[in-house]
């Protein structure tokens, strides 16, 4: 298993539970396919340097997962669907 680190933005227009339901189904692709989060943090509310979406802030989180390929592939297949996620970024540690 390799060892990446996830940041994604959720947007802020969506209620508190729609977000930790996004949050939630984010953590169960990565656990339902034998991935480990290791660690998992919310960095609150930040303002973009630019509209992304013509929104102007989004929620931050982080995480860091061991997983296979696969599961970075479902990850990714996922979160293009999931319309709450403004954007996502995948970072690969094991090489490091």
């Amino acid at each position: 298993m390799n060892k990446y680190e996830i940041m994604f933005i959720i947007k802020t227009t969506i209620d508190e539970k729609e977000v930790q339901a996004s949050v939630d189904n984010l953590k169960k692709i990565i656990t339902s396919m034998k991935g480990k989060v290791i660690d998992f943090k919310e960095m609150g509310q930040k303002e973009f340097a630019y509209p992304i979406k013509k929104l102007i802030s989004g929620f931050y989180y982080v995480m860091n997962i061991e997983a296979t390929s696969d599961v970075i592939a479902e990850f990714d297949r996922k979160t293009k669907i999931d319309e709450n996620v403004l954007r996502y970024l995948v970072i690969n540690r094991s090489e490091e």
